[in-house]
């Protein structure tokens, strides 16, 4: 919600309103995302960002290797959706659009259900060589290999047939204008089969029993073929793919497993009463279901019937069973851990909560982190690189050797060992992984660079209410200027006004005013000033101002009871003349303490900043051993105090909950949205909390900070291979074989690092998390 833009120098009570200001209006920007089916490595992700960034309809893309997907902006004015659609397919790839009504974009067929038939025919064809080559490392020489024909058919069944794809994929790359990682496979094959059918068809006097001769490496009677290289670089290389794939699309795709939590069928009321059991995808909105003991909500609902304790700790991070009763909310995916629940579905699919869970962590897993850039910047010249040493390496070695076969193994080597995937996949891999975690813990990043950003901080600076305290205040105390006004005739004027507001204290007063069943009287001409209170015309009386004592022109008694050191104040005035005050304290969230410990042990400093009293703030301070807390802070005061703290040389988050907020959230290098803060200060921040508790900030701070860590250590092995695996494969210390089967293993050790922080736990767990038998429930805490 937006909120005038009048501000006050008196900045000790910030509100936010309902009344929606006049902004200019932006150009239209519409979001995208594609599941991209074909894509080999980095420099295939490339080609599609710079097919599309040339296109002016496009404003900004980012396409993710590890996940395989696409993040689109673009202007629905000039082009759209099924359009960028074909775009991307005209670059080689398969792009889907996902679907209105669905929790996650359209991919491939699942590959843990298909058997890797191809991946199957082509060790199939290898397993004579494998035979042949095992009978060298026994002593019997060439004795075991086949005869040179049947070898040669055999790779050529390989080169030509089961690795089509290498050659589509090579040739799609080199049209895009960038060589990808096939480029250098097939390059490698091609060359070790073409030039063991030249010098297979060369040797001997030409007749067919000369062609029919066994093979040989080593001088003697039969050719010196390598038939037997080029099929084993194309297995491990496609085998090497077929794990990748696997490890990417299921034990790395936390989205995989948010959408396990919904059922398939669910308990639909019939129009008799009577309960059929229905496929998900038939329900529609205001439909009843049920929910029993041990199942799952389906969709986003309110409770009409039963009641119930269920768990929403795939949303929130805190595994606590919430009791659940007529008139409650339910979310998708939660669990019911007891009674039964009947209700009336609200939202399915992607309108859920659930769904948006699932869209948001898509999309910033799709996202890129500043680390990528480099990897992005090296990708977009490695191949022609490698090309090009690859060619030194052979002109150099057969000048050095005479020997044209030992030449080309060393140049195929270093075409086979170069991997750009390793480079490509060890930040999008680690960011994957991370966000997973993350959103485990009830931490929604907005985006790769917010997550890389929270992983650095040093310093956190947290708003008072609704951050440090529960964010409910309640009236402990009254001062009247006119004893012959009475309290509820002052605080009807009060709740009348704050009703356009939602900071906190005006919600106290709402529902205190409601509780005495005291009706809300009609206002017109509204205005906020930040910092300072609200202020509105009331037919009859004239204008009533609600906000700070110095906003109402009210003086409070120097010997004031010691509550009103430590409460916030509210003032009332009418045409500025002062009718009194209320006190209103907050109490502290039970774990605030133990949340503000965690940080400072890890090496946080933890700064108080709020536009309550200095006497309030110092207070709260004291309570947690905050030793930096500033008190009348307004919002552009907050965000000046962060960029100072920034220019000493700070990495600076900050976390709040309301409109006050968003200025210094924006400032920040990172930020966190509390969980049910308003709509603009989610929009500022980087994350948003799932859950009330302040460990949130604690974990997503320790989890960002593992990741950058993977990222950092992914990036370091895939520099160092490839610094050390061009070099000893020029030199001739590794054949194509092992050339091969190195880079397979660079990608899949790069992925298996990624795995580590699936299984990452915080140092300091919720307080409220409990631990049960039941194997959902562990599963929730161990999350």
């Amino acid at each position: 919600m937006n909120d005038s833009t009048s501000t006050a120098s008196d900045p000790s009570y910030d509100v936010e309103t309902d009344i929606q200001s006049n902004t200019q209006t932006q150009p239209q920007r519409a979001h995208l995302q594609l599941a991209i089916d074909g894509m080999s490595c980095q420099a295939c992700a490339s080609r599609i960002e710079k097919v599309l960034n040339k296109k002016p309809a496009i404003y900004e893309v980012s396409v993710n290797f590890a996940g395989e997907t696409a993040n689109v902006d673009y202007n629905p004015t000039q082009t759209t959706a099924e359009e960028v659609t074909e775009w991307v397919n005209k670059t080689g790839f398969i792009a889907n659009l996902q679907e209105s009504d669905s929790l996650f974009a359209q991919t491939d067929k699942d590959t843990a259900t298909q058997l890797p038939w191809r991946l199957i025919g082509l060790w199939l064809c290898l397993l004579p060589f494998l035979v042949g080559m095992a009978g060298m490392v026994v002593g019997q020489g060439m004795m075991w290999m086949p005869p040179v024909w049947i070898q040669f058919v055999l790779a050529t069944i390989v080169q030509f047939g089961f690795a089509l794809p290498f050659y589509s994929s090579a040739w799609a790359s080199i049209k895009g204008g960038l060589a990808n990682m096939d480029v250098l496979v097939v390059l490698g094959t091609v060359t070790i089969w073409a030039y063991s059918t030249y010098i297979w068809l060369t040797h001997g006097d030409g007749s067919l029993a000369s062609l029919l001769q066994s093979a040989t490496h080593s001088g003697g009677n039969g050719a010196e073929v390598y038939f037997e290289a080029g099929v084993m670089v194309i297995a491990f290389v496609r085998t090497g793919k077929y794990l990748e794939e696997r490890t990417k699309k299921h034990s790395l795709n936390s989205i995989d497993l948010l959408l396990t939590l919904t059922p398939d069928e669910v308990e639909q009321q019939q129009p008799n009463g009577d309960f059929h059991q229905v496929a998900l995808q038939e329900v529609q909105v205001d439909d009843i279901l049920r929910a029993k003991q041990g199942s799952r909500v389906a969709t986003d609902g309110v409770v009409i019937d039963g009641n119930g304790w269920c768990v929403e700790s795939h949303l929130t991070g805190e595994s606590v069973p919430l009791k659940k009763q007529q008139g409650d909310e339910l979310l998708a995916g939660a669990l019911v851990e007891n009674g039964s629940l009947l209700y009336r579905v609200r939202a399915k699919g992607s309108d859920t909560k659930l769904g948006d869970m699932v869209q948001a962590l898509s999309d910033a897993q799709g996202s890129k982190a500043k680390l990528a850039r480099l990897a992005d910047k090296v990708t977009a010249i490695f191949v022609p690189v490698v090309v090009t040493i690859a060619l030194v390496t052979f002109g150099l070695t057969w000048w050095l050797t005479g020997m044209v076969d030992i030449a080309l193994m060393h140049a195929v080597s270093v075409l086979v060992i170069a991997c750009p995937c390793a480079l490509g996949l060890a930040t999008p891999a680690a960011i994957m992984a991370g966000m997973g975690v993350a959103a485990r813990h009830g931490v929604w990043f907005k985006d790769a660079q917010s997550l890389e950003a929270a992983g650095d901080i040093d310093t956190v600076v947290l708003d008072k209410t609704g951050t440090l305290t529960i964010g409910k205040p309640t009236i402990v105390d009254q001062v009247m200027v006119d004893q012959s006004i009475s309290v509820d005739d002052v605080l009807q004027l009060a709740a009348s006004v704050e009703a356009h507001a939602s900071h906190p204290l005006a919600t106290a007063l709402i529902n205190t005013a409601n509780d005495r069943q005291l009706p809300l009287l009609s206002v017109t001409d509204i205005i906020v000033i930040k910092g300072a209170g609200i202020q509105a015309h009331i037919a009859g009386l004239g204008i009533v101002k609600v906000g700070t004592a110095e906003f109402a022109n009210l003086t409070l008694p120097k010997m004031m009871p010691k509550v009103w050191q430590i409460a916030s104040t509210v003032a009332i005035s009418i045409n500025d003349e002062p009718l009194g005050a209320f006190a209103l304290a907050d109490d502290l969230k039970a774990d605030t303490p133990q949340a503000i410990t965690a940080l400072q042990e890890a090496g946080i400093d933890v700064i108080l900043m709020s536009g309550d009293k200095q006497s309030v703030v110092d207070h709260v301070a004291e309570q947690l051993g905050i030793k930096a807390a500033y008190g009348k802070m307004s919002p552009r005061d907050k965000a000046s105090q962060i960029a100072k703290l920034q220019t000493a040389g700070r990495k600076v988050a900050m976390a709040g909950d309301g409109v006050n907020d968003a200025p210094a959230m924006a400032t920040a290098d990172a930020s966190f949205a509390m969980f049910e803060g308003t709509d603009v200060a989610q929009h500022s921040a980087s994350a948003r909390l799932m859950g009330e508790s302040l460990m949130h900030i604690d974990a997503a701070q320790k989890i960002a900070h593992a990741t950058v860590r993977n990222i950092k250590q992914n990036l370091f092995f895939a520099f160092i291979y490839n610094c050390l695996g061009i070099p000893l494969a020029a030199f001739g210390f590794l054949n194509p074989m092992i050339a091969a089967a190195a880079m397979a293993l660079s990608s899949i050790s790069v992925l298996m690092n990624a795995l580590r922080l699936t299984r990452f736990k915080t140092e300091v767990e919720l307080e409220n998390t409990v631990t049960t038998s039941k194997p959902d429930a562990q599963q929730s805490v161990s999350a």
